[in-house]
């Protein structure tokens, strides 16, 4: 699960948001990794240097492992489920000297060397993406991402039995499987959305009216599906107003994001979990700024990327935190 889109103010200022649906308990943490820091990658065949600094939320894996993120240059990714369809490349070869990367750590390598959608795409068709278990579901995860700018390009990313393909994503909006030029195509089933009241009709002699507001909507997917999820967060952004400032901005991508959140109960694994928005995080490209919340808490809380990010990867702590109402008395 998992759905994620951009959006931008009148100003231009693009927005990145996601929420982190998932059946498996993550809590997750937020990091901060500086530029010039270097790390191997997971296939152990490579040493990378950070070209840019970044920050984001994830997880201590050994090493740490992100499932979103943002760098100085407002370059921003993110890592979504896809089951049915990511196929890998296999193991590079012995002696082979292309950078070999894990799908779990996709987004932390491109957050570290590209300022742009334009040179990540340069870049990963140049990159061998493998796939390799994750600790946490304990098997080869399904995974494409999305990935965008601060001059609001956005595009995706998919690795099938068809290759690796990289896409624009001209609607913003992103989710799970089918693949991506699915759900593209899936749009025009719903062109015959509204948000206009429908005006009172007569069949025969028998007039007809609108039980209330929202008619125009009549047939937008209400389910947590990826389709209906996709197409729904498609409809509300498209139709929402523009935004005018920084607070708008992060209020309109929350409340998009809304539409989508999944409350726990809602849905079931067959493990007898739920799957269930456990955070939702809006990210400031332009701003470099992360906004976030959590299933459990829903104050919002802020962190900007600092100018000097130190020498080490630093964890400024767990998303999950204490509860505390405002009391007017």
């Amino acid at each position: 699960m998992c759905t994620a889109l951009t959006t931008q103010n009148s100003a231009g200022d693009v927005y990145f948001g996601r929420t982190m649906d998932f059946s498996y308990p993550l809590d997750p943490e937020f990091y901060i990794v500086p530029k010039g820091y270097q790390w191997k990658n997971l296939l152990n065949t490579h040493r990378i240097k950070n070209q840019y600094s970044f920050m984001g939320i994830g997880q201590n894996l050994s090493p740490v492992t992100l499932a979103d993120g943002v760098n100085e240059m407002g370059f921003a990714a993110a890592v979504l489920y896809f089951p049915g369809y990511a196929l890998y490349d296999p193991p590079a070869p012995s002696g082979s000297r292309q950078i070999a990367v894990a799908s779990t750590e996709l987004v932390k390598f491109l957050l570290s060397q590209c300022a742009s959608t334009g040179q990540a795409a340069s870049l990963l068709r140049a990159v061998r993406i493998t796939g390799v278990k994750d600790p946490v579901t304990e098997i080869i995860a399904p995974l494409h991402w999305i990935m965008a700018d601060s001059s609001g390009k956005c595009m995706v990313i998919e690795t099938t039995s068809e290759g690796l393909k990289i896409m624009e994503n001209p609607i913003g909006v992103f989710s799970n499987s089918p693949d991506f030029p699915w759900h593209m195509a899936n749009l025009r089933n719903y062109m015959n959305m509204s948000p206009s009241q429908h005006t009172e009709q007569n069949w025969g002699a028998f007039p007809l009216k609108p039980f209330g507001q929202g008619a125009g909507t009549f047939g937008l997917p209400g389910d947590f599906t990826p389709p209906a999820r996709f197409v729904r967060t498609a409809y509300l952004k498209s139709h929402t107003p523009i935004p005018d400032n920084r607070e708008q901005a992060v209020n309109t991508c929350f409340h998009l994001l809304e539409g989508v959140s999944i409350p726990k109960g809602a849905v079931v694994t067959d493990r007898g979990t739920s799957d269930y928005t456990q955070y939702t995080a809006c990210i400031s490209l332009t701003g470099k700024e992360y906004f976030f919340k959590t299933y459990d808490n829903s104050h919002i809380v802020s962190v900007k990327l600092p100018e000097n990010c130190g020498p080490d990867i630093r964890l400024l702590g767990k998303l999950s935190k204490p509860v505390r109402f405002q009391e007017w008395k």
